[in-house]
């Protein structure tokens, strides 16, 4: 598990250029993303590349670059915006003589400091310990064979190998715990669905501000902040909807580029209810220059868990910052796809109400029909049992 001192760390990020044109993007990403776990940034470490070095991922002239900034300003830390290998790590560490982690075990750690719920811790520790998995590779000195003195020696059992089958136990404990939970969760799905309600799940890029949006609708109190994933546990109220009635709201997890794998398997019982929706409220940073980006990645994890196919309404949220005016937009068949407002300052916010009406009556027509259809059905089938008993009679 990835240890986090109690003071502010320093740190040196490092930003390769491999031909991607949203690079400034990704840096603005990756010093949000540092500040939210609790460092400082003290420098910034840039070049471009071909392709990664297989030892040091960034080159032994740029990692000498790196271990300059770090004698400079006495850092802590070294974060990649980028995915190392355990060897990369490694050989890194010994050069720079300090840690080093990569994207993923950055995010895995904000991801550790922002759980709250017992659910979203589970989730959390699953996670990590696959990614710790991958690094239980030579790792230290003490992760040798162990030697027996007299009446000791036999075949033994290496530290790295106990290591290993410790944490396999936790890891198919921690399952089982989150299976009997997404199971709970299951019935609970069930529940709401008996009711008819429409289900509607706020989805979008972290920090686009879905948890401000789900408060300003349900006064739910959720915590929400200027910062990379402020929550990641699920929150689901009942909104009351003067036109349609109520439908069942949840605010989910915010979604990033290059989302680490291990965090999609071990969220999956919380992404599951995103699924299953009948809608996706997908919240867009519409004063961000990299939004088209962000709503495609969002997109790419949406495929992932199984839920691109589940109908979207765009909101594009925070107006108050490009001064745009708030505004309902219908396709070509008349249908609304997207819904421009400010969570914050709640322009545009009885729009979107009247738009989830609006979904939510459709949803009770088609359920009318679908019932109208199948009485139908089974009243054809019953006089058909009819003239057949008829005919059997009279025969």
């Amino acid at each position: 598990m990835v240890e986090r001192a109690i003071a502010e760390e320093r740190a040196v990020i490092v930003q390769l250029d491999f031909g991607r044109e949203d690079l400034a993007e990704q840096l603005a990403e990756v010093r949000l993303l540092t500040r939210s776990a609790g460092a400082v940034v003290c420098a910034v470490v840039q070049g471009r590349r071909h392709s990664p070095d297989a030892a040091t991922y960034a080159g032994k002239g740029k990692v000498e670059e790196v271990a300059a900034e770090v004698a400079a300003h006495a850092a802590d830390l070294v974060i990649f915006n980028h995915e190392l290998s355990a060897g990369q790590e490694r050989n890194l560490e010994r050069t720079l003589q300090c840690r080093v982690i990569d994207r993923t075990s950055l995010i895995l750690d904000i991801f550790a400091q922002r759980a709250q719920s017992s659910e979203g811790k589970l989730q959390v520790e699953l996670a990590q310990l696959e990614h710790l998995a991958t690094r239980l590779v030579r790792g230290w000195t003490h992760l040798e064979r162990q030697k027996g003195g007299i009446g000791l020696r036999g075949p033994g059992e290496t530290q790295l190998e106990t290591d290993r089958r410790l944490l396999g136990i936790r890891v198919k404990l921690l399952r089982e715990r989150l299976a009997r939970l997404e199971r709970q969760r299951g019935v609970q799905r069930k529940a709401r669905g008996r009711g008819e309600l429409l289900n509607v799940s706020l989805v979008g890029y972290t920090n686009a501000g879905k948890s401000t949006l789900f408060n300003a609708l349900t006064h739910a109190g959720v915590f929400a902040a200027d910062q990379l994933f402020a929550t990641l546990d699920t929150t689901t109220r009942k909104l009351w909807l003067a036109e349609a009635g109520h439908i069942v709201l949840s605010d989910t997890v915010g979604f990033i580029r290059d989302l680490p794998h291990s965090l999609v398997a071990a969220f999956h019982a919380t992404l599951e209810a995103t699924a299953e929706a009948d809608l996706l409220l997908h919240v867009v940073d519409s004063a961000s220059p990299a939004r088209d980006d962000q709503i495609a990645d969002v997109n790419k994890v949406l495929a992932e868990i199984g839920a691109a196919d589940v109908p979207q309404l765009t909101v594009q949220n925070k107006l108050d910052l490009t001064g745009l005016p708030p505004a309902v937009e219908r396709d070509e068949y008349g249908r609304i796809w997207r819904v421009r407002l400010s969570a914050v300052s709640g322009d545009g916010l009885p729009l979107l109400r009247e738009a989830l009406a609006e979904l939510a009556l459709a949803k009770t027509r088609d359920l009318q029909e679908l019932r109208d259809s199948r009485a139908r059905t089974a009243g054809a089938a019953a006089q058909d049992v009819d003239r057949i008993l008829d005919s059997d009679g009279s025969s």
